[in-house]
């Protein structure tokens, strides 16, 4: 019993943090996320079907401490400095001239 416990809070972790990942570092929908989402609904799945032997109520704590895990870990990183070092600070100044309807470009460049 005590290692599908082991193996339940390492799903959670590992599932936590491939979802960080992904949302903080990797660009786009990507396998970090996909694998992310699995870990987490296996660990509540071994939580339901294996640790119902030691707590009745196992699969809903897990399910519980994963939506927790989840909320607070995005929480403490959006609050956390490291937003700051991956953020653009360069503002750009620039513009373009579009031209109107009624003008040319040729019009624009004297």
């Amino acid at each position: 019993m005590t290692t599908f416990l082991i193996l339940t809070i390492i799903l959670v972790l590992f599932g936590i943090g491939l979802l960080l990942a992904e949302m903080f570092l990797l660009p786009g929908f990507g396998v970090a996320g996909v694998f992310g989402l699995l870990s987490l609904a296996g660990a509540v799945v071994i939580a339901y079907l294996k640790l119902t032997m030691l707590w009745a109520w196992a699969g809903h704590v897990t399910l519980a401490a994963c939506l927790l895990l989840c909320i607070i870990a995005i929480y403490v990183f959006v609050k956390s400095k490291a937003m700051d070092k991956m953020a653009l600070e360069t503002k750009i100044e620039g513009g373009i001239d579009m031209p109107s309807p009624g003008k040319r470009m040729e019009e624009l460049q004297k």
